[in-house]
């Protein structure tokens, strides 16, 4: 469902630009909300979620997919933890589709899907395990690591039940906001895939606006 914000750029309490293949590691308390912005268009975040009290407790794409029906992410959606308490809401939305299915390219699945010369290539996993060990501060580990959200990624479901990575359907300027309803931790790895469509063969930076309400 497409739902444009009523929240202003210039008043977000921090603005952070993502270079491709890199990451962003955060905190957001309850009732702050995070827009993240995808300023060229056709672009990938692969997005982690963990209550920051606990990292133990973590997003769950199982518990958030059965208690909404459905296996795309839009406004209106609640993200369930593991423990299936609401973790943030997605507010707004002018892509209109998010996947929770596809998980996150890593140097095994681009050996395994692509060729075993990708094996070295740059991965999300790679860019959220550099978030971990340069910020040991946020408590997190290696077995944190867990279901992820592809915004704006677009991964179909076939009628035989399996999963296509194909174009995506963001463009310039499309956006999704959540608001935190507990205090999480985001970890954000701006997808740097090159062998499959899902930046367009190109990944571009993307921008991560927090607003205190």
């Amino acid at each position: 469902m497409l739902t444009e914000s009523v929240r202003r750029p210039d008043e977000a309490h921090s603005r952070t630009t993502v270079p491709a293949g890199d990451y962003y590691l955060g905190r957001l308390n309850a009732g702050q909300t995070l827009r993240i912005l995808d300023l060229e268009g056709n672009q990938a975040a692969d997005t982690l979620f963990f209550n920051a009290e606990d990292s133990a407790e973590r997003y769950s794409a199982t518990d958030t997919l059965r208690e909404q029906g459905n296996v795309y992410l839009s406004a209106g959606s609640i993200l369930r933890s593991s423990r299936n308490r609401p973790m943030l809401e997605i507010v707004a939305d002018t892509c209109g589709r998010h996947d929770t299915l596809g998980g996150a390219c890593a140097s095994e699945s681009n050996t395994v899907r692509y060729d075993l010369e990708k094996r070295c290539m740059h991965s999300c996993r790679d860019s959220w395990m550099l978030a971990i060990a340069e910020h040991p501060e946020y408590g997190l580990h290696k077995r944190d690591i867990g279901h992820n959200i592809n915004f704006f990624m677009n991964v179909p479901v076939t009628a035989e039940g399996g999963l296509t990575f194909e174009d995506g359907i963001s463009a310039p300027g499309k956006y999704v906001e959540l608001t935190a309803l507990m205090d999480v931790l985001v970890l954000i790895s701006n997808c740097p895939q090159l062998n499959n469509p899902c930046n367009g063969f190109n990944p571009t930076p993307v921008e991560v606006l927090v607003w205190d309400r």
